[in-house]
């Protein structure tokens, strides 16, 4: 681990509630011990975001204590793991590898939904395309089908021409809309990597605010890994408990595509409520919590702040899926 890691509050169980009792609590959103759900994640020692029963969000400072109930959580939303998966074979925090875009920290914190409680020395892996739609390992599978070539010279256009239907063209990045695992092209391996959660569950990464190809809204790809062991190789067994991606909000996407590069990127841009992999529940279903300068458009080229709690069921095992995810998915803040 880094040396730079902050002291962040820990989540505690209620106490004098029977395990069947505290199982329902998480999966329902209850609220408890008084109203507020306190912060859960910090960025930087900074501000996070605390929940209420109403959805709402205010500003808290995590390196202070809480003054209200704490809160339990249900089950992040499941989705698929995609086609671009490349096994933890880059352990590490910075995952830029001198790409351009948007500077962006990514901070998660991983709890365990049944008791609350941070999960310790988890190995989260994020993999996600380029400002202009690449994946790593799959260059030759170019951007929406497009093959590569030159950049494109014109800006998106902030309304897309319609929802997607079918699968993506051949040589497309689909996301995980079908077709399982593909094999690697190359050996790239930027914006890609895998890190362990501290003791208060958190695990932060540098990266870059992703782009867009067909057939896709904006996002990240994540999974988190529990029960191995880590060794000077990396990370050794154990199994995967979450394999879920992490949304961007409409307003940012846009700000995002007046900065070069992303503004060179001319594929039809799939909106987050025309995606047919988010499942359209917000914070729940991996909806980051963005901060950044926002005087002006632009300013969004500073950097962005990213970060959101994910809650998991440690002893269950969700390597994959390529079905649509449920509505009732999870609660995450």
């Amino acid at each position: 681990m880094t040396g730079n890691e902050t002291a962040h509050e820990s989540l505690e169980q209620p106490r004098n509630q029977s395990p069947a009792h505290k199982r329902d609590l998480t999966r329902r959103k209850v609220v408890v011990a008084g109203g507020a759900a306190v912060a859960a994640v910090g960025v930087g020692g900074g501000l996070a975001a605390s929940a209420f029963a109403d959805g709402a969000t205010s500003p808290v400072n995590v390196k202070g204590t809480p003054s209200a109930g704490e809160a339990c959580y249900t089950l992040t939303s499941e989705t698929t793991e995609g086609p671009y998966y490349i096994d933890a074979d880059k352990i590490r925090q910075d995952i830029t590898e001198d790409e351009e875009g948007i500077p962006m920290t990514l901070t998660l914190k991983v709890i365990d939904a049944e008791t609350c409680k941070p999960i310790r020395n988890a190995a989260v892996d994020i993999w996600h395309c380029s400002a202009l739609g690449i994946y790593s390992g799959y260059e030759a599978m170019g951007s929406g089908g497009a093959g590569g070539g030159g950049a494109p010279t014109d800006a998106p256009s902030g309304t897309p021409t319609g929802t997607p239907t079918g699968e993506p063209p051949s040589g497309a990045p689909s996301g995980g809309t079908g077709g399982g695992h593909s094999e690697p092209t190359d050996d790239e391996r930027y914006l890609r990597g895998t890190w362990r959660t501290d003791k208060h569950g958190y695990v932060t990464f540098k990266t870059v605010f992703p782009g867009w190809y067909q057939g896709r809204c904006v996002h990240i790809h994540v999974k988190v890994h529990v029960d191995g062991e880590w060794t000077d190789a990396g990370y050794e067994g154990g199994h995967t408990c979450h394999t879920g991606q992490l949304f961007f909000d409409e307003k940012s996407v846009l700000a995002s595509a007046t900065v070069a590069p992303y503004s060179t990127n001319t594929t039809t841009r799939t909106t987050l409520t025309e995606d047919t992999i988010y499942p359209q529940n917000g914070h729940e279903g991996g909806l980051l919590f963005l901060e950044y300068d926002k005087k002006r458009t632009a300013d969004i080229a500073k950097g962005v702040r990213a970060h959101l709690t994910m809650s998991v069921a440690p002893d269950e095992t969700h390597d994959s899926t390529d079905t649509q995810p449920s509505a009732s998915a999870s609660a995450s803040s």
